[in-house]
C-alpha cells in the first residue's frame, strides 16, 4: 500500500519517498514509491504531474492502494528521491474541486438535483445535473457560492466508520466501497469525495459559471474557479477592449454599437441586393433575344447573381445559357441553363474536359473547373456543340 501524502496534507508539493519497483512498459516505466504526494485519477479529475528526481511523471494510476508513477526514464529502486509534484497545475485542481463541492451542494439543497457527471479538465469543468436550471437560477447559484468563498470557511475531511455514516447525510456520485472520505463545507454541502481540496474557502478564489446547456434530462454548467477564472476574465476584457477600439465606443456602450452596425449591415445588404438586381438586369438587357447559345465570363458576380443572371437570359428565350465566374489562376465557377435541352451532358463533357466537378438537375447545372478563360470560351462556343 502506498501512502497518500496528498491526504495527510494538500498542500504539501515537495516529498522525499522511497523507490519500491521500477518496472518498464513499452517505452515508460511504471514506478512505486513507499510515499507520494502525486494525486492518482480519480473522482472526476486527472491525476497530479510533476518529477521524480528530475525525470518527469505524467501520469498517476491506483490499483489494489498501489500508486503507480508513469515516468519517462528509469529509477533506480531502494533509492531515496525527491518527488516535487507541479504546484500550479494541482493548486488549480483544488480550486476547481473545492468550487464544485460548493455549486453542488448548493443546486442539492435548492432544487434536489443530484450531480450525476463531474469532469475537471485542463481547461474546462463541466458539471451535469439530472433537473432543469434556467440561467436566473443559474446566476443566484453562482452569488451564494461566491458568498460561501467569501466566508473563507474550513474545508474539513473525516473518515467515519460505518456506524457514523449511517449517521450522515451525504452526496455520493457513486457507490463506494470500503472506507468513505467525508468532504465538509459547513452550510453547503457534505460529500464522499476521494481528491485533494484547499483547506478554506477561500483559496477557491472567484466561482464563475460560464455557460449552461441542456444536457440527457438535466443541465451541463461549465465553471471556472480562482485563477482560471481570472485568466478567462483577462481574456474576455482584452477583446471587449478592442472590439471598444475597432468600434470607438466606450467599452461599456460596445453593445448598443454593435447592435447598430447590425442595423447598418441590414440596410447595406438590401441596398446591394437592390442594386446587383439593376446590374444583372442592365448585363440581360444588353443580350439579343432568341440566341442559339450565349457564354459569358462575369468575373466579378458571385453568390446567387450567376444563377439569376442565366434565369433573366433564359426569360429572352435563349437556347442555352452558360455564366463562367471566377479566374485564370485559381477556377471558374459555372451556371448552365436551359429550357430547350438537357445541360447536365453539358455540364459532364466540360468536367471531362477541364477536370472539373458538379452537377444539378436537367433545366440548370453548377459546378466548377480548371482552365483558361480563352480554352472555355472555345470549348464551350466550338468543340462541344460540334460533337
Amino acid at each position: 500500500m502506498t501512502e497518500k501524502l496528498f491526504y495527510q496534507d494538500s498542500h504539501l508539493a515537495k516529498f522525499i519517498a522511497t523507490v519500491e519497483s521500477c518496472e518498464q512498459e513499452g517505452k515508460y516505466y511504471k514506478v512505486v514509491l513507499n510515499r507520494t504526494a502525486f494525486f492518482s485519477e480519480g473522482g472526476g479529475q486527472k491525476s497530479d504531474t510533476g518529477f521524480l528526481d528530475g525525470v518527469r511523471v505524467f501520469d498517476v494510476q491506483e490499483k489494489d492502494g498501489i500508486l503507480y508513477h508513469m515516468t519517462e526514464e528509469p529509477l533506480e529502486v531502494g533509492k531515496d528521491i525527491t518527488g516535487e509534484i507541479d504546484w500550479k497545475e494541482r493548486f488549480s485542481k483544488m480550486q476547481q474541486h473545492s468550487g464544485e463541492h460548493i455549486v453542488s451542494g448548493l443546486i442539492h439543497q435548492k432544487y434536489g438535483y443530484n450531480n450525476v457527471g463531474f469532469h475537471l479538465g485542463k481547461d474546462v469543468v463541466t458539471m451535469d445535473f439530472d433537473g432543469i436550471l434556467t440561467k436566473d437560477q443559474l446566476k443566484q447559484i453562482e452569488f451564494l457560492a461566491n458568498e460561501g468563498v467569501a466566508k473563507n470557511l474550513d474545508i474539513q475531511v473525516d473518515y467515519p466508520t460505518e456506524e457514523q455514516l449511517h449517521k450522515i447525510s451525504y452526496r455520493s456520485k457513486i457507490e463506494i466501497k470500503g472506507q468513505i472520505r467525508i468532504v465538509t463545507i459547513k452550510g453547503y454541502d457534505v460529500c464522499a469525495c476521494c481528491a485533494p481540496h484547499v483547506k478554506k474557502t477561500g483559496e477557491i478564489g472567484l466561482i464563475k459559471l460560464t455557460n449552461i446547456q441542456n444536457y440527457k434530462g438535466g443541465v451541463r454548467i461549465n465553471m471556472l474557479c480562482g485563477f482560471r477564472a481570472l485568466a478567462d476574465y483577462n481574456e474576455k476584457e482584452m477583446s471587449v477592449k478592442k472590439v471598444s477600439v475597432a468600434m470607438s465606443a466606450k467599452e461599456t456602450e460596445i453593445v448598443e454599437a454593435v447592435e447598430q452596425l447590425k442595423e447598418e449591415k441590414v440596410q447595406l445588404k438590401a441596398e446591394i441586393a437592390l442594386l446587383q438586381d439593376k446590374l444583372l438586369k442592365s448585363k440581360a438587357s444588353q443580350i439579343a433575344e432568341k440566341q442559339e447559345r450565349v457564354c459569358l465570363f462575369e468575373s466579378e458576380l458571385e453568390g446567387n447573381a450567376p444563377r439569376e443572371l442565366v434565369n433573366l437570359l433564359l426569360e429572352k428565350e435563349i437556347k442555352i445559357c452558360c455564366i463562367f465566374f471566377g479566374n485564370d489562376k485559381e477556377n471558374y465557377r459555372y451556371v448552365i441553363g436551359s429550357h430547350y435541352v438537357d445541360t447536365r451532358p453539358i455540364a459532364k463533357s466540360l468536367n471531362e474536359k477541364f477536370g472539373g466537378r458538379g452537377g444539378g438537375k436537367s433545366e440548370m447545372v453548377q459546378g466548377s473547373l480548371t482552365g483558361t478563360k480563352e480554352e472555355i470560351y472555345e470549348f464551350f462556343t466550338y468543340d462541344l456543340f460540334e460533337k
